[in-house]
């Protein structure tokens, strides 16, 4: 029996959440449990090589369809470093406990099932997936094969909050403990310290162009429909386009979201009213958005402000209280109160310690596909330019069949999950 078929059987004979990893089975490139993880890089433009040298594990490998950013990653890394064309031969080497996927969010949902069904843990950049319906493959390759999640953005667990200037956990606390009251609002907008980056919006006049080289722009597209290639559409500015990520919303959504969902305590839900004012949307290139709403079933609310509208706004707003942008409040003394309340449940925040004890991590395969859902909820009421109902236990949407399209979204062939 082939070594990787050997761990996934031996993984669902303990059970769905338990996984034998390498380094505990031996073998070839064996490492004590206690000793230095390793890891694959699936990605090496500029965000991809910042991911080359973080403490806790060791490089072994780097992945890139284009063979001037693999070339620049061999060179920034340590001899003996391996580079790949194809992510699939990187998840065949037995030598790799950690992937890092750190492609456009087009590839995240292909790379990770199959990573999961590889043995590796995964740590993916964010927006987790492009559509709700690759997140809940995810969440399935992950738990079913034991693998151990995390997704690349930080602010619910440390790390000053943008404009508000402090970490996530001192207003985490005033809400657990209701000193703002309930029902509450949240605003994101310039005004309270977030920059929805609509400089990353696409081009609608772009003619076709030679392809580069150095880069295989099929492999690149992968599973996104085919389309004449163009420099704006791929590397750094590939954001701006519905195929590949979702302009501004995409890029910066899960950043400021996932926080907002923590502290309003929504880890395993999603909104079920969502209503977007904007432009109406070209087909292909992400444009600018003016506001969109987001409502759960408790009457909480999450305001995208895309237009800085609310000038005057709190972050967040309830019945007993208000909190704005650099942790100002009309509740006197606040970070003293903050201060003197109880702390929130402790999380694993080292993603190292999570993957050698094989915890879950603080920000995982399932608050990370909700929080993702937020992105993706505000992506396609601004693409079809309607109110819609959602319901959050089945993830869909109630008397939409337009929407519900959207959800699982067609792969060009051969790819699919």
């Amino acid at each position: 029996m082939k070594r990787k078929e050997f761990i996934k059987r031996t993984a669902l004979a303990l059970g769905a959440f338990t996984v034998v990893p390498r380094h505990v089975l031996g073998g070839n490139g064996f490492t004590a449990p206690s000793d230095q993880l390793t890891k694959a890089v699936i990605g090496v433009g500029s965000m991809g090589r910042g991911h080359l040298n973080y403490p806790g594990a060791r490089l072994v490998a780097v992945c890139d369809v284009d063979s001037e950013h693999l070339n620049r990653a061999l060179e920034m890394s340590e001899p003996g470093v391996r580079g790949y064309h194809d992510y699939r031969e990187v998840l065949e080497q037995d030598d790799v406990d950690i992937v890092h996927i750190v492609t456009p969010p087009h590839w995240h949902g292909i790379m990770a099932v199959d990573a999961a069904n590889a043995g590796k843990d995964i740590w993916c950049e964010k927006p987790m997936t492009r559509t709700i319906g690759e997140g809940e493959k995810v969440v399935d390759a992950v738990q079913r094969n034991g693998a151990i999640f995390r997704l690349n953005t930080w602010f619910r667990f440390r790390g000053n909050f943008y404009g508000m200037n402090t970490p996530v956990r001192p207003i985490k606390k005033l809400v657990e403990n209701g000193v703002l009251g309930w029902p509450l609002t949240v605003t994101v907008n310039n005004s309270t310290g977030f920059d929805w980056k609509f400089q990353w919006s696409g081009r609608t006049n772009l003619h076709p162009q030679w392809i580069p080289e150095s880069l295989d722009y099929n492999m690149w597209l992968g599973p996104a429909p085919y389309k004449p290639y163009h420099e704006h559409r791929v590397h750094d500015t590939f954001r701006g386009y519905w195929d590949y990520d979702g302009g501004g919303l995409g890029d910066m959504g899960q950043h400021y979201l996932d926080p907002v969902q923590y502290i309003l305590d929504k880890d395993h839900t999603s909104p079920v009213h969502i209503v977007a004012d904007a432009p109406q949307q070209h087909p292909d290139a992400a444009t600018t958005w003016r506001r969109i709403e987001m409502t759960y079933d408790d009457g909480c609310k999450i305001i995208l402000d895309g237009e800085d509208r609310d000038k005057d706004a709190a972050f967040i707003e309830g019945p007993q209280g208000k909190l704005y942008r650099g942790f100002e409040s009309d509740i006197p003394n606040v970070r003293q109160l903050a201060a003197s309340l109880p702390d929130p449940e402790l999380q694993i925040t080292d993603f190292s310690e999570a993957v050698k004890k094989r915890r879950t991590f603080a920000l995982n395969e399932v608050n990370g596909h909700r929080s993702c859902n937020l992105v993706n909820l505000g992506i396609i009421a601004v693409r079809l330019g309607r109110e819609l109902e959602f319901d959050p236990v089945t993830q869909r949407f109630v008397n939409d069949d337009a929407a519900n399209r959207m959800i699982n979204q067609p792969m060009r062939s051969p790819w699919h999950i």
